[in-house]
């Protein structure tokens, strides 16, 4: 495996830092737990909530955030093994940062937490 110092990310010496400051040249892995504990749990509450059996809007709402995470997944995987020029590493960050507006909208819509109906 070659040394993580010595890995330019595509860059050709311009900005060879890594996306999510890891310290090892190791793909995939733990770079951000929070993530994907907000999406399991988006994607559990999509078959339970509100009632069993699932609603297919819910199930319907979860396959398209994965979908989007995939895609995700496919860009940082490209960024880490160098075949990405740093410029897409914001679209990488606007893309998670989507993903997580879904995932905070979709268990809102699961879990019917309206807050006009305070207003009532």
């Amino acid at each position: 495996m070659d040394d993580f110092t010595t890995r330019t990310y595509g860059t050709s010496g311009l900005d060879n830092r890594p996306l999510f400051g890891e310290t090892s040249a190791r793909v995939g892995g733990d770079s951000n737990p929070d993530l994907l504990v907000l999406l399991k749990v988006t994607v559990i509450s999509s078959f339970v909530f509100p009632s069993l059996p699932p609603q297919p809007l819910n199930i319907f709402f979860a396959v398209c955030i994965l979908l989007a995470c995939g895609s995700t997944i496919v860009l940082i995987f490209w960024y880490r093994q160098g075949d990405l020029e740093p410029k897409f590493r914001n679209l990488i960050y606007y893309m998670l940062v989507s993903i997580v507006l879904l995932c905070l909208c979709a268990n809102l819509y699961f879990h019917d937490t309206n807050s006009l109906k305070s207003l009532e």
